[in-house]
């Protein structure tokens, strides 16, 4: 049987949510009521639960209370998966609410990060952002505008993908939003215009008119706050003020990152145990070529040098960079480090998924471990 014994310390809706329970009542789950800081997880599920009765359909991620049936205009007469790969994840079409009105702060008035937290970096058109993962946590997606370039950021938690999108599509501005559903335990997005569905991993219309459509990545990187001070003094970063009430700072999926522990919902290849499910990959495509690197071989070798059709690729691993899918407290999170990609010296779109997602999409990859 499979170990998920990370629900034991979840202690939030999360849990509740899978297991059936009412998504307004909170309680300490297993022996988490017995462990150190038990008393703090009490106070911080008191405090949800007043949102919860106050405000309406304030969630915790995937774990999110259902809202009412929305009829969807999605054709879904064309498809290029089985509809029956596409599973609900709890909540409903944009019950995890997209962030679409950003906000930004300049570094020097930011006051709720600490140096280990991590924050997706995104670069276009001469401006740089910054947005903390404690924020993207709980919205997925921001519609977000860099100079003239519209991009949508989104971070798939059960995942951990962090990928940036252009929203130009043939000359068609596209915004997105989430449909509540997933495909091998990832993030299952919809454009507002056509409401196609799009797989985050991969950026590809699965379901509607867009059907088989495919769009750009941007770069992105996730560094320290520390260091995006350091390396950006003049970027902008994501503002809290959202206009949605959540606990940002508090990770919804504590214990979830755990290595050896297997995604909350079905994935395909999930048996595919040439790493451990949940370990972080580098993940770069070059062409049709795919390559993964273990952040545990990094660690060992922080440089490692791909050689591909295209030119050589050089991954770089840091220390430094909280896990926000850890502790309870995303800067109280174990240190797991930040990658970098270059190939001929330039930097590259790739991402640090957990193994399961990269077996589950690119079962054919190349595992470079030296």
């Amino acid at each position: 049987m499979r170990d998920h014994g990370w629900i034991g310390r979840l202690g939030l809706v999360t849990a509740l949510a899978v297991l059936g329970a009412p998504a307004v009542v909170l309680t300490l789950a297993g022996s988490a009521a017995s462990t150190p800081g038990a008393r703090e997880l009490e106070r911080i599920a008191d405090e949800i639960n007043e949102q919860l009765r106050d405000v309406p359909n304030v969630g915790l991620g995937e774990g999110s209370p259902p809202p009412v049936e929305i009829q969807w205009r999605t054709d879904f007469s064309k498809a290029s998966v089985p509809l029956d790969e596409l599973e609900s994840g709890g909540p409903q079409k944009d019950g995890i609410p997209a962030i679409d009105e950003p906000r930004y702060l300049p570094v020097e008035d930011v006051d709720f990060l600490e140096n280990r937290e991590p924050v997706i970096v995104v670069s276009a058109d001469g401006v740089t952002h910054a947005y903390p993962i404690q924020i993207l946590v709980w919205h997925e997606i921001v519609n977000a505008r860099l100079g003239d370039v519209p991009v949508a950021v989104t971070f798939c938690p059960l995942c951990n993908t962090a990928i940036a999108f252009d929203r130009r599509v043939d000359g068609r501005l596209l915004d997105f939003g989430t449909t509540g559903k997933l495909r091998n335990s990832d993030l299952v997005m919809y454009d507002r215009q056509t409401e196609s569905w799009w797989q985050q991993f991969g950026g590809e219309a699965l379901v509607g008119e867009l059907t088989g459509t495919k769009l750009r990545q941007v770069a992105t990187r996730i560094l320290s706050w520390e260091e995006f001070r350091r390396q950006y003094p003049d970027g902008l970063v994501l503002s809290r003020d959202t206009g949605y009430v959540r606990e940002y700072g508090v990770n919804p999926y504590p214990g979830y990152d755990r290595i050896d522990s297997y995604p909350l919902f079905a994935a395909r290849n999930s048996d595919d145990d040439r790493l451990p499910p949940k370990e972080r990959v580098v993940y770069v495509e070059v062409g049709d070529a795919a390559f993964a690197v273990p952040f545990s071989s990094l660690a060992k070798r922080p440089t490692i040098e791909i050689e591909t059709d295209a030119g050589t690729l050089v991954v770089r691993w840091r220390p430094g960079v909280a896990s926000p899918l850890d502790d309870v407290a995303v800067v109280s999170g174990r240190d797991v480090g930040t990658a970098s990609v270059e190939l001929g010296g330039e930097p590259v779109p790739f991402h640090e998924p957990f193994w399961f997602a990269v077996a589950a999409f690119r079962p054919d990859i190349e595992i470079v471990d030296r």
